[in-house]
């Protein structure tokens, strides 16, 4: 190991134990009951929620992800999507914010997402939760692996070689653990403020960095030009290979390198379907329990218009800096990165290549933190779903805190042990695979929130058939009908999210509508002061 990667390793280092100490200083505090490990008591104030909300959001996509997609296509999908997710993080924090976080606790004190789709709608059997906790534990299982792809990436890349990939995944898998098993929601949200903003300054600090090296933004604008279609917003730049055939993930292939550049076609359209499938994105945030459940945990409804401006800011700068750093990283390294899985690494090779290394190491801990505050939140909501729903709601209805506490800490190992599987068995682009989780919960339980909060005649038969259309058609959209190209070709999110609003509508008008108790507990929800 050369000096140079010792003290890379040092800086991040630095942070990991950081981190760490976190998780033990709320150990105590965090293990006193399930309401506290799983919702931190409703104690967050508005810039830990806010920040911890957009981190866990983010996740090893915001550095790695997404600007691998710009670097190798151009800005075409990349900005599109940033559009989208801007967008669609507002309007989650303006519509669903306040209205979750009072019904949450109006609704028997709901301290999980199952929990609140349960007590809303007075189901009594438990089906609504058992449906949710399902879909978590099957989409959160996948988006751990993604994440346990960026430790693997990240380290194989400091390390320049392939063989630490699966020792790497492991030892950041077992950390995240261990800092989730002891200190719970409000340990893992007081570490993810604090990666939050690591993140947001190791992203600032690299495209300051990429822009002066790069001779400034007009030097950078004339060798971007040279691409076909790199810039433009309705058009995708085509990498080729040696034969002239375009790079792609199913083909295997790579782009061909003349003269250290990357060779291109001539470009394609990025026509109204491929616009509306990045725009789509914004709508899996209405869906996304890591994100809901920091509404239901801030300690006043009051504080969440602060929370908006925060997360909104924190949201918009990082998704331009993220593309900004992709498509700058083409014009600094044209003919480096060759496969759209090995893009997805241009933020750490910039990272590396501009500062010494001690602080490149600093500055690549936001990719660390990037995916740890997005594991530890997903590992815990997910064992939240077994432990205190399945568990605790199902089987063992008068099981104590503590059986419950110990339910968690095994699911937390259980999962982890899952979500290892998935990132050593495929090493796929993080980019894919975060995609299709996203789609999964956002169409699955966006649209159900949205009635939920908003519409007075939905019942328990139509929040069923929401919750089950919108899962089904996202697995159904994306292994079968997608492949019929053309207009089918669109995000599995869009046709799922707008199936499932359908199903709600129709199966709640031709069923009895809901009870007294529940409407007007949701009248109360729309004037409480909490």
């Amino acid at each position: 190991m050369s000096s140079d990667q010792i003290q890379i390793i040092i800086g991040m280092a630095i942070y990991i134990l950081f981190a760490l100490g976190i998780g033990v200083w709320y150990a105590r505090r965090s293990n006193d009951n399930s309401e506290e490990y799983f919702l931190g008591g409703r104690k967050l104030g508005s810039w830990v929620a806010a920040m911890s909300a957009e981190a866990s959001d983010m996740s090893g996509w915001l550095l790695m992800g997404l600007p691998g997609v710009a670097y190798f296509t151009g800005a075409g999908e990349a900005v599109w999507t940033a559009i989208g997710l801007a967008i669609g993080t507002y309007l989650n924090w303006r519509i669903v914010a306040v209205r979750l976080r009072k019904y949450s606790q109006i609704a028997g004190n709901s301290i999980t997402l199952p929990d609140f789709f349960s007590n809303r709608f007075k189901d009594e059997k438990k089906i609504l939760m058992t449906i949710a906790s399902v879909i978590i534990l099957v989409f959160f299982s996948i988006y751990v692996g993604s994440q346990f792809v960026t430790f693997g990436k990240l380290f194989g890349y400091v390390f320049n070689t392939e063989n630490y990939y699966t020792l790497m995944v492991i030892l950041g898998a077992i950390f995240v653990l261990v800092y989730t098993l002891i200190g719970g929601f409000l340990a893992e949200s007081l570490t993810d403020f604090f990666q939050g903003l690591l993140m947001f300054v190791a992203l600032l600090v690299v495209l300051i960095a990429a822009t002066v090296k790069a001779g400034g933004v007009s030097q950078i604008a004339e060798n971007l030009r040279e691409i076909p279609r790199f810039t433009d917003l309705f058009g995708i730049a085509t990498p080729v290979d040696a034969e002239g055939a375009v790079v792609s993930v199913e083909a295997g292939n790579v782009q061909a390198v003349v003269n250290g550049k990357g060779v291109f076609g001539s470009g394609a359209d990025y026509g109204f379907l491929s616009i509306l499938s990045c725009l789509a994105w914004g709508l899996g945030y209405f869906g996304m329990p890591q994100v809901l459940l920091r509404f239901m945990a801030i300690s006043k409804s009051s504080k969440l218009r602060q929370s908006r401006i925060i997360a909104t800011t924190w949201c918009v700068i990082s998704l331009f800096a993220a593309v900004a750093i992709g498509m700058i990283g083409r014009a600094l390294l044209p003919g480096l990165l060759r496969t759209s899985g090995a893009s997805e690494n241009i933020f750490i090779h910039m990272s590396i290549d501009f500062f010494p290394p001690l602080f490149a190491g600093i500055v690549l801990s936001g990719i660390l933190a990037a995916s740890m505050s997005s594991s530890d939140s997903y590992m815990l909501i997910a064992s939240s779903a077994v432990a205190k729903n399945i568990v605790g709601g199902l089987f063992m209805k008068k099981a104590s805190e503590k059986t419950i506490m110990w339910v968690a800490r095994i699911s937390l190992l259980v999962i982890t042990i899952f979500g290892i599987f998935v990132a050593i068995s495929g090493n796929d682009s993080i980019f894919r695979i975060v995609s299709y989780a996203w789609a999964g919960f956002g169409a699955a339980f966006g649209p159900l929130i949205l009635f939920s909060l908003f519409w007075k005649r939905m019942n328990f038969a139509g929040a069923v058939a929401g919750m089950l259309s919108g899962g089904i058609t996202v697995v159904l959209w994306k292994e079968v009908i997608s492949k019929l190209g053309g207009v089918f070709a669109v995000y599995e999110l869009l046709p799922a999210f707008i199936i499932s609003c359908i199903f709600i509508v129709v199966v709640s008008l031709l069923t009895a509508p809901p009870s007294q108790e529940i409407v007007e507990e949701f009248e109360m929800a729309k004037t409480a002061d909490i």
